[in-house]
């Protein structure tokens, strides 16, 4: 049966994509046929071969699985905003239905699959519906990316306490050092160890260019058995 699972973050900006090309990184040399699955996108360039989404190139490049870019993400849009504002301007509504069809057809593929969020836990992608509304029908376990500066403790706990109330099970946290480490790093790891009821499954320190490295070997996949 293929292991699949949501990637939500504390925020927008705090390494999400960062921390799920490490994750299909880390599949990949456990010998997963892996995939990475981005359904909404919104902040994209248009090139010779299309629209296509910075974040959305990562995971098709993380893949262990060789897949087309309408296969990684499906739906994309130019504007930077949130996707519920950008889907209307632009008269196409986000169908829960196409993000699911995706979604499947990377299952029959795959034996692992990644599915990326955007923003964070309750970003909308229509008027009534938000990307968590999608993960309960799905019944994702979800991942919790967490951005490691000030505040991130009470949003990171916030986000677990949401996940929690959906009925979805929170499957492990990566802490991303998305900065320099400061004074107080360590006491929001240990704090945020001791309040978050999900296994660690690694740090990713503050590296530049972080896109081009392999950054799989900061993760344990095995720490948590919902993914490994």
């Amino acid at each position: 049966m293929t292991k699949r699972w949501f990637i939500t973050g504390t925020d927008t900006e705090v390494g999400k994509t960062i921390a799920s090309g490490a994750l299909l990184q880390a599949a990949a040399r456990a010998g997963y046929r892996c995939a990475g699955y981005k359904p909404v996108a919104s902040g994209a360039a248009m090139t010779p071969q299309g629209i296509r989404n910075e974040d959305a190139c990562h995971l098709q490049a993380c893949s262990s699985l060789p897949l087309t870019y309408d296969e990684v993400n499906p739906l994309v849009f130019i504007e930077p905003t949130s996707p519920h504002i950008v889907s209307r301007v632009e008269q196409r509504p986000i169908d829960f239905a196409v993000m699911s069809r995706g979604l499947a057809a990377l299952t029959e593929k795959a034996d692992w699959v990644l599915v990326e969020g955007a923003g964070g836990w309750f970003t909308p992608l229509t008027a009534q519906q938000t990307f968590a509304d999608w993960v309960q029908h799905e019944q994702l376990p979800v991942i919790l990316v967490v951005g490691i500066k000030l505040g991130c403790i009470n949003h990171a706990l916030l986000t677990a306490q949401a996940v929690a109330q959906s009925g979805l099970a929170l499957a492990g946290w990566i802490a991303n050092d998305i900065q320099p480490a400061g004074r107080w790093h360590q006491d929001y790891l240990e704090t945020l160890q001791r309040h978050l009821r999900a296994p660690l499954l690694g740090e990713i320190p503050y590296v530049s260019a972080p896109s081009t490295q392999d950054l799989g070997t900061y993760l344990d996949i095995r720490l948590c058995p919902l993914i490994a």
